[in-house]
């Protein structure tokens, strides 16, 4: 990869951050290169220790979160490197609704003497600041999944910073369009780039932006675990990444417009949305009401995950592992980017079906 100066906009870094030198006859994107073995003699040496692949895509994530990325396997092995560098013992103070996987993963850690886990409301600053006193790491998800509550990252990053306490924040709902944890005070940023940053619900993928002696750990526990990202699926990552600001601001406006409609509509009891990104979470009478509603639809597609070009929604609470607190009738809409008046009648018929 070439140096160049940072463009001043965010939308400039999406599009030219990790492209090859401009040489004649050289590709403008960074090619797939499927390799496990290299020859002797370079700085890369074997497949499991770097990939051309995902030099590019960390270049430009890191460019756009402000710092250096490292990229993984899937979300849960970012998940899993970061919250490996917690010591033996160590106390992880968690949201007390988050993502089932990370939640899961703490639980299973803290039931083997792991790790000791406080869980806090992430949305109470006051409540945070109290918990971080002799902990080795905040986690914060904001907006946390799928409850969607909002935390104060700059308050929750300088009482953590008094108490020497890490802080680690899941950026994968805001993405780098509508915020950037590293400067307001956060240490590591985790994304699920199967979702947002890669877009197009075909390319399992994390990643962990941070500062670089952090990184470079983060390297060693990857190539040490294996937890490294397919060469196809970076480049897949990669060629979403161009188009992340228009499919997030696009996802944005849909997604404002069907939480105001969705707030007067016959059999919605609530409505869950921050006033930012493309996540919906709307609750209804009751699981088998949910069920009904999302069985209805016929342009919104029944699946998990997030983040894709197409509107998606499901009821949380169909798998096991989501926490008890989140409502039974709570259902979770991912926001595409198709047009907002096909996706409200979509939804109105199935609400009217739900009866």
């Amino acid at each position: 990869m070439t140096h160049r100066p940072t463009p001043r906009s965010l939308s400039t870094t999406a599009v030219t951050a990790g492209r090859p030198g401009r040489l004649p006859d050289a590709p403008l994107n960074a090619p797939l290169v499927p390799a496990a073995t290299y020859h002797a003699g370079g700085a890369m040496g074997y497949g499991r220790y770097a990939n051309p692949g995902w030099a590019a895509l960390e270049e430009a994530l890191g460019a756009l979160d402000g710092g250096t990325a490292v990229a993984f396997s899937s979300g849960m092995a970012a998940v899993a490197a970061v919250l490996e560098q917690v010591p033996l013992g160590g106390t992880v103070v968690a949201p007390a609704r988050a993502y089932s996987g990370t939640l899961a993963l703490l639980q299973q850690w803290q039931e083997r003497g792991r790790v000791a886990v406080r869980h806090v409301a992430v949305d109470d600053a006051a409540a945070v600041a109290a918990a971080v006193d002799g902990a080795d790491l905040l986690w914060l998800e904001t907006p946390t999944n799928p409850a969607l509550e909002v935390a104060d990252v700059p308050a929750a990053a300088a009482a953590a910073r008094a108490h020497g306490t890490t802080v680690v924040v899941d950026g994968t709902f805001a993405t780098p369009v509508l915020q950037r944890p590293l400067e307001q005070g956060a240490d590591l940023v985790v994304h699920a780039a199967t979702k947002w940053l890669a877009g197009h619900s075909d390319a399992l993928l994390g990643a962990v932006v941070t500062d670089p002696a952090r990184a470079a750990a983060l390297v060693a526990h990857r190539s040490a675990t294996g937890a490294v990202p397919g060469a196809l699926e970076a480049f897949l990552t990669l060629r979403g990444l161009r188009t992340l600001h228009l499919r997030v601001e696009r996802s944005q406006d849909n997604a404002r417009e069907l939480a105001r409609r969705l707030a007067g509509a016959p059999g919605v009891q609530r409505v869950r949305y921050p006033g930012f990104g493309g996540v919906v979470a709307v609750e209804v009478d009751g699981a088998e009401r949910a069920d009904r509603l999302v069985a209805a639809c016929s342009l919104w597609v029944h699946a998990t995950s997030l983040g894709g070009v197409e509107s998606s929604l499901e009821r949380r609470r169909r798998w096991p592992a989501e926490s008890p607190t989140i409502p039974e009738g709570l259902v979770r809409l991912s926001v595409g980017v198709e047009d907002v008046e096909d996706l409200w009648a979509d939804l109105e018929q199935a609400l009217a079906a739900m009866g």
